[in-house]
């Protein structure tokens, strides 16, 4: 009797396990080059996951944008961060600066994008070459007519007041927005070209709050508080 499997058993409960798990076999066994495989198969496997939910979300929000404007961008931006931040991107338990810098520097990482990490006796940046989402969707030509990704025309709060601004970047300035109406001041800050492309944004950690600049309030409909220092 011919059989129709296409599949072995040892191949089908291969495909269902982790590749995390594959890997710590491999690297049990000492199976360097086995290890070596695995680790670019989960890049490979992660980075699909992560780009398909990057184009996800600025498929949603150009849809928003197209047909309810900007300001409702805004509004289904603030819920969304407020309803992730309960679950997934909690701030950090230590509240000092250095891990500050330490709990941002792990979550960029998920991008899996290298990072540049400067100190100077003001500030800490972090800087992503590329950038792995805003900047990658660009580079991906996402928002080219035959794709379809919005950039918003008109200057807005979360558009940090520039024109023609790239619809998924809009996330930035909302996070900036709801770190002063959370915790009184920025977490990180971010600074940019203009336009937004030309080059890598930063996200910068001052030492002392008192030296941000002010127009860093301001492109966000914010006022700088009088007395910042932490």
């Amino acid at each position: 009797m011919n059989s129709k499997r296409v599949f072995t058993d040892k191949e089908l409960k291969e495909m269902g396990t982790r590749t995390l798990d594959l890997v710590m076999e491999a690297i049990d066994a000492g199976n360097k080059e086995k290890a070596r495989e695995l680790v670019n198969r989960m890049h490979q496997e992660y980075n699909h996951l992560h780009d398909g939910y990057m184009f996800w979300v600025s498929g949603l929000l150009t849809y928003i944008y197209k047909n309810y404007g900007i300001d409702a961008v805004e509004e289904a931006e603030r819920e969304a961060h407020t309803i992730e931040a309960k679950v997934v991107f909690k701030p950090p338990e230590k509240t000092d600066f250095r891990s500050r810098v330490e709990h941002l520097a792990k979550s960029l990482r998920g991008h899996m994008q290298p990072i540049t990490i400067k100190e100077d006796d003001e500030k800490v940046s972090l800087t992503m070459r590329p950038c792995g989402s805003g900047e990658r969707i660009i580079q991906k030509d996402g928002y080219k007519p035959e794709v379809g990704l919005s950039r918003v025309k008109e200057p807005h709060r979360i558009t940090w007041g520039m024109k023609d601004f790239p619809i998924y970047c809009v996330h930035c300035p909302v996070m900036e927005t709801l770190d002063i109406e959370n915790t009184g001041n920025f977490g990180s800050v971010h600074l940019v070209t203009e336009p937004i492309y030309r080059d890598s944004c930063q996200f910068v950690f001052y030492k002392n709050p008192a030296d941000i600049p002010e127009e860093l309030y301001t492109r966000i409909g914010k006022n700088k508080p009088a007395a910042s220092n932490r």
